[in-house]
């Protein structure tokens, strides 16, 4: 959410900000809203006062036997009443109405964000890893002999229609390895708390991570009014919601695993083969509550949290940062660590990695208490993957494809898998 008070001072560099994501000129209207409300405020105050006066000098009046005076008074106070609950009623809508226009508008990209309409203008920054070089056609993932005794579109279907997969045997235990692989290395490495959420929220929660009101088709709603979390950034975030924080325990660094869900909305056609688009998967999330000045630190600290994981697991990958076209709503700068996959013969998003300053805290109320003293003020919040588990797996499965249907496992899963290094190409996993 916008600072309408900061959008009354530099209305200007408001649009310009706008203008560098593609969207015309707002502040005007904004700020057309702003005076309508505040002018409404204003005559409920001004009213009221002048019921105040009024309601003492009825007194006075009755007092001293002026009845005509009692009476003319005793009706301007009913009517200063009546005009006041207009008034306070009329400021309220304008209130809502613009907060409703504010709650659409995104979030302003950060000055060194690159200016650009989509993904073709992001701006790789650096790159880990060289992609293997294969003595055959490297296949994906789903159609790796080791895998597809592990990997069940069919039943999916069946169960639950498309963009579903049933994960059996071998896979599902190197899915699961991977996540917990992930979890540890942040928590004992990294320094984040573990957190265990609901995957069920309020509106109010959605809204805080600014999921809705804009983005609702892109999310699942129950019968009873809750809402499917498509991240767990959504509970990890709002965990301060309306809260008041003390400067002196910031940072919180949090990570999560969890079921996500998303309906895709809008990706038709879009990786329809395989699991790297599903309705239904699993990240390992990664959350900081910080003070704004501290944020843009904590974005990199966070970006190499992500990174790491896939340096241990081998993975070649490049780090990008996101145009101003291409950056997610509630962001100010993003980074997106892309997976090379050989299957595809590309590199894909497996991690994107945000810092949305106070833009979300506004939404949610969540504020820290400045150690040196003084009001409250909005923390900052951040955001990424840390790292999708699904992706994450597809990631393996396609660098550690051999030319006999087997797939080399990497190193650091072994402890979770037993001591196995390998799938077999018949779906069994094995020793080195």
């Amino acid at each position: 959410m916008h600072d309408i008070r900061a959008l009354r001072d530099d209305p200007a560099s408001f649009d310009a900000a706008l203008a560098r994501r593609g969207l015309q000129p707002l502040s005007a209207g904004l700020l057309a809203m702003d005076e309508a409300r505040r002018a409404r405020i204003l005559a409920a105050e001004t009213a009221q006062a002048e019921q105040n006066r009024a309601s003492k000098e009825v007194g006075a009046a009755k007092a001293r036997g002026d009845e005509a005076e009692f009476e003319r008074l005793r009706a301007l106070v009913a009517e200063k009443k009546a005009e006041i609950a207009r008034l306070t009623a009329e400021a309220a809508e304008e209130d809502a109405r613009l907060a409703a226009a504010l709650a659409v508008i995104p979030n302003l990209p950060l000055p060194e964000v690159p200016e650009g309409r989509d993904e073709a203008d992001n701006v790789e920054i650096r790159r880990w890893g060289t992609p293997r070089t294969f003595d055959f056609a490297p296949r994906e993932h789903f159609d790796i002999p080791a895998v597809k005794p592990g990997m069940d579109f069919e039943t999916a279907a069946k169960l639950s229609g498309s963009r579903f997969v049933v994960l059996k045997g071998a896979v599902i235990r190197v899915h699961r390895a991977l996540a917990q692989f992930m979890l540890d290395t942040h928590i004992a490495d990294h320094g984040l708390t573990e957190v265990w959420t609901p995957v069920l929220v309020k509106e109010q929660a959605m809204f805080g991570t600014n999921q809705l009101p804009k983005f609702a088709e892109d999310s699942y709603q129950t019968t009873n009014g809750w809402w499917l979390i498509p991240t767990s950034e959504v509970t990890l975030t709002n965990m301060a919601a309306g809260e008041i924080l003390d400067e002196a325990a910031l940072p919180q660094r949090m990570t999560a695993h969890t079921q996500c869900f998303r309906s895709e909305a809008g990706s038709a056609g879009k990786d329809t083969t395989g699991m790297l688009r599903q309705h239904q998967f699993e990240k390992v999330e990664m959350v900081t509550l910080c003070t704004p000045q501290t944020a843009l630190a904590e974005h990199d600290r966070m970006t190499r949290c992500a990174e790491a994981i896939l340096e241990r697991l081998g993975l070649p990958y490049r780090t990008i940062v996101l145009c101003t076209g291409d950056m997610g709503f509630g962001a100010q700068k993003t980074h997106d660590l892309e997976v090379w996959l050989p299957g595809q013969g590309r590199y894909r998003e497996i991690s994107s990695v945000s810092t949305c300053g106070t833009f979300q805290a506004r939404r949610m109320n969540a504020r820290y208490r400045p150690a040196g003293g003084g009001k409250p003020e909005y923390l900052a919040t951040l955001n990424g993957s840390g790292l999708a588990v699904g992706r994450c797996l597809i990631a393996v499965l396609e660098n550690g494809q051999q030319a006999d249907g087997s797939v080399d496992l990497p190193a650091v899963l072994a402890p979770y898998l037993g001591g196995a290094t390998r799938i077999a190409a018949d779906g069994r996993l094995v020793g080195a």
